[in-house]
């Protein structure tokens, strides 16, 4: 076994070095103490400057061709900005109502003040550029929609209904049934203003979290001033990031529950307070210095790739970014995890008879080889995220890796210095010794697994099961499968909003915009104009577009105006003349740039499922592979649907090569460890199982494949390896001394067995509160942890001994260590 002593001259082998290590911190605990407790209290000063980085841009993939072509072009389109849209319903009546005017009025000037927003994009029926047009035997006709003599009485109103009639707002600003119309606006990147009010400052990053706030007050203030008459519902990128940002705060909530749960199962495990609170205490310490490092690394600007976005790299540390959030509540998990295993050893240590300095050696004898490759592993697998070309999850998976790292040297030396010190309670060794030496039902009945029989049973059942997953997995999507934003839940009130505003407004919010780009002045070229009239066409005959909008839309409806609106002069036709007099307008309306040199396409979609997008990126490429020439390009794409369908080609693209990594690091760390093919699989096919397992389950539950739940599955795989490696190290030395394997195991189960099955029922009791959370890929990761943690737990103590039983005889392993 690697360990092992050597001799003088033999070669190194992992995991030589744990006596040097058991000297060098065993002999000086007093000035170990004091150098943690110092670099405690100075991470937890920097850990209180800490910020949250909620960049909008670290949750894409800059790398990407889509995201690529948008930022070439960012100052042609249209929406620089994040844009939000306030929708007011009156629920006792329609539009034309003067008190709902009033409602409508005070909203839209609300807005206008709001710190951030881009006052001339504000459009609503009070906005001046906002207007009707129509085509009359005088010629264009045209107005504001609420002109400016409007009084409230009865004509005016009636004026107002005229006007919205003959405008194109219906559908788009004004719901399809009149009971309701929006206020939108986009914002700048940076506040154009001082707000010393609330803290703002000229040239600052908008606060989104602020301006959900603010948006979110302009609701509260309508419902208290008319009683619940008027109803609000708010949507867009800076409310849905604000509302995201205020959840991500119950993780503390989360965290602290399940800190509560863990103290109280680790009581009930040891019966003893000390052994309860010192890896729990550990755990939080690891926390502490982590947060601390990664305050010292923003204020150094650290950089961790190099994604230029407007020429600043937006891959440097600058606090604690929205994903990683979930790392500390992790990290107290898995160090709980381990922890356990060494409480557990020094508990049997103790229990026959050695003091407490002896028995925390000894303990940390038999848990550094397996305990420093289970957190190994952890790390490995938290750095094959790398993988995923998005900055929040490179930074998340940076974040764990430097966990883990501060885990790996407190669970060495901070947990056995304390340990050495307190002891347990000779009420926690008694109750430790009566377990041992006490054969429940349970133990005896696993133990079976060891036996021909049941090594049978076990291995068919798990064929089975790993046969039908493969089959249900082929219905695993990749990216979003239900409809609203996907990282709220379904029913959160920012979803509502968004079904409401979808079903009552012909344009959704999933926009898939097609960048159109020419020689300068040559985009109203006639057969310029034709190819994007026809990409309008392939894309609305293609399931999931609600509808399109383009330049050659707009000029076609110009030309069919100046012949008296007559529906069959709604072409294009080949006078050029005619096209160009449609370009202010056009312009206008941000479907051409001053050059004309860029026209967008866009599309509607009805959601931004997977499927639709895979369907309208299909349509837009195969378009652009028959029709890209040097005069016209039709480059994908932009929008926030066009965006999400980049994020799901990375995702698809990085799935197999992760999983593929992880078990490739995670198998060669195990084979160092144990130096033995056969030891290697008897610990990684009940992980590999797992995996598959997990996967089916996503397909059944209808989650997808995604940035939250990607990272998911090889966590487990790092953490679920964690069960397997201790309980072989285990039974390898009930090998060498020469028990057979039923016995091994039997022995095993009693100490490493109990541990491990402590720990799978806690990390699961943890993270199951996560099933709560208004965030919906902290609830997905919480249903998909809580599966592989129990699983790999059922894995390692049933299928690791049935094929231990064919793979590693006892008495072939007995002998090979004599």
């Amino acid at each position: 076994m690697a360990g092992a002593s050597r001799q003088y001259g033999e070669p190194y082998r992992y995991g030589d070095e744990e006596k040097v290590m058991e000297r060098l911190i065993f002999n000086r605990r007093p000035m170990w103490l004091v150098i943690i407790a110092l670099l405690t209290v100075y991470f937890a000063f920097e850990m209180t400057r800490i910020k949250v980085d909620a960049r909008f841009e670290k949750m894409l993939p800059m790398d990407h061709e889509y995201l690529q072509n948008m930022f070439s072009r960012l100052e042609d389109l249209t929406q620089k900005g994040l844009s939000f849209k306030i929708a007011i319903e009156n629920t006792q009546g329609d539009i034309f109502d003067a008190e709902y005017l009033q409602v409508l009025q005070e909203v839209h000037d609300k807005v206008f003040y709001i710190n951030g927003v881009d006052k001339t994009t504000l459009r609503s029926m009070w906005a001046p550029s906002v207007r009707w047009q129509a085509v009359t035997p005088q010629g264009f006709e045209g107005d504001r929609l609420i002109p400016g003599e409007y009084d409230g009485s009865a004509e005016s109103l009636e004026r107002v209904r005229i006007n919205v009639l003959r405008s194109t707002e219906i559908g788009r600003l004004i719901s399809d049934n009149f009971k309701s119309s929006i206020v939108e606006a986009y914002i700048f990147s940076t506040y154009p203003n001082n707000d010393e009010a609330r803290g703002h400052v000229a040239g600052a990053t908008v606060d989104f979290d602020d301006l959900g706030n603010i948006l979110e007050s302009i609701r509260t203030d309508v419902n208290a001033k008319y009683n619940g008459r008027y109803k609000v519902y708010i949507i867009g990128e800076p409310k849905m990031i604000g509302d995201f940002i205020k959840g991500s705060t119950e993780i503390v909530k989360f965290g602290f529950v399940a800190m509560v749960i863990t103290i109280i199962l680790l009581y009930m495990y040891a019966r003893c307070w000390r052994a309860a609170l010192m890896p729990l205490f550990t755990s939080i310490v690891a926390v502490v210095w982590m947060l601390g490092i990664l305050s010292v690394m923003a204020e150094f600007e650290v950089p961790y790739g190099n994604v230029l976005v407007g020429g600043q790299n937006i891959e440097v540390f600058s606090g604690i970014g929205m994903f990683s959030m979930l790392v500390p509540f992790l990290l107290v998990a898995i160090g709980v995890s381990h922890s356990v295993q060494f409480v557990n050893a020094m508990a049997i240590e103790m229990s026959h008879g050695h003091d407490k300095l002896m028995a925390c050696r000894r303990a940390f004898r038999s848990n550094y080889l397996p305990g420093i490759t289970a957190l190994l592993a952890n790390a490995f697998s938290f750095l094959t995220m790398m993988l995923i070309p998005i900055s929040a999850i490179k930074e998340l998976a940076i974040t764990a890796c430097i966990g883990t790292a501060v885990l790996i040297v407190l669970k060495l030396m901070l947990l056995p210095i304390l340990l050495s010190y307190s002891g347990i309670t000779q009420g926690g060794v008694s109750h430790m010794q009566l377990k041992e030496h006490h054969n429940p039902v349970h133990w005896a009945f696993l133990a079976k697994f060891t036996e021909a029989r049941w090594a049978v049973v076990a291995i068919v059942l798990s064929a089975a099961l790993g046969v039908y997953s493969l089959y249900e997995r082929q219905n695993l999507q990749i990216g979003d499968i239900n409809e609203g934003v996907p990282e709220l839940r379904p029913d959160s009130v920012y979803n509502k909003d968004n079904k409401f505003i979808t079903s009552n407004y012909a344009t959704s919010s999933d926009l898939f915009v097609v960048m159109v780009t020419t020689n300068p002045g040559d985009c109203f070229k006639q057969k310029n104009m034709e190819a994007m009239d026809n990409l309008e066409w392939a894309l609305q005959n293609t399931e999931g577009v609600q509808a399109t909008a383009s330049a050659a839309f707009v000029a076609k409806n110009f030309i069919a105006g100046l012949t008296e609106g007559h529906i069959k002069w709604m072409e294009l036709g080949r006078n050029q003349e005619a096209i160009d007099g449609s370009f202010t307008l056009i312009a206008d309306m941000g479907l051409a740039n001053e050059k004309c040199s860029f026209a967008p396409v866009i599309a509607f979609l009805k959601d931004h499922k997977a499927a639709t997008l895979d369907r309208v990126a299909k349509v837009v490429k195969d378009f652009a592979d028959k029709n890209n020439n040097a005069d016209v390009q039709f480059r994908l794409a932009t929008g926030n649907a066009g965006i999400a369908a980049a994020v799901n080609q990375e995702i698809h693209a990085a799935q197999n090569k992760m999983l593929w990594m992880v078990y490739g690091v995670v198998a060669a760390l195990v084979f160092f460890t144990f130096p033995s093919i056969r030891a290697m699989l008897c610990i990684l096919i009940p992980l590999a199982l797992t995996s598959i397992l997990c996967e089916a389950l996503m397909a059944k539950m209808g989650i997808g494949v995604k940035v939250a739940t990607l990272p998911v599955i090889t966590l487990g795989v790092g953490v679920g390896v964690d069960y397997g490696i201790y309980i072989y190290a285990r039974m390898e030395t009930y090998f060498r001394e020469g028990k057979s394997l039923k016995d091994a195991y039997l022995l095993t189960l009693k100490t490493t067995g109990k541990a491990v099955s402590f720990t799978g029922l806690t990390l699961a009791f943890g993270v199951a509160t996560w099933y709560w959370s208004d965030i919906q890929f902290q609830k997905d990761m919480g249903i998909l942890l809580v599966f592989m943690f129990l699983w790999n737990m059922v894995g390692a103590l049933t299928l690791l001994p049935a094929l231990a039983h064919f793979l590693i005889p006892a008495t072939a392993s007995a002998k090979s260590e004599s």
